[in-house]
């Protein structure tokens, strides 16, 4: 199993310059598009700091880009949804 972790460094909404570490990444058949779910490991209110875009898997596009639709934001929590019920299952 591979224990490496993903790092990156991204601008928040700030400007300031923050570390990332990514959570998981896919591809929806539904709408086609690369997502990547990831935190900045604070937690806030008792809970892990989680953010999800969508990004160029080839690279052309360096930057996240935002989650723009309801659709998105669903297809993206149906299967945060599914990898907690997997996750669950194992248990």
């Amino acid at each position: 199993m591979d224990t490496k972790k993903s790092i990156f460094t991204a601008k928040d909404e700030t400007g300031k310059l923050c570390e990332y570490e990514v959570i998981f990444k896919f591809l929806s058949d539904e709408t086609k598009k690369n997502y990547v779910v990831y935190t900045d490991n604070i937690l806030t209110d008792g809970a892990l700091n989680v953010y999800a875009g969508s990004y160029d898997p080839t690279g052309k596009i360096k930057s996240l880009l935002p989650i723009e639709t309801e659709k998105e934001w669903n297809t993206i929590e149906a299967f945060l949804s599914k990898l907690e019920g997997m996750n669950n299952e194992e248990k």
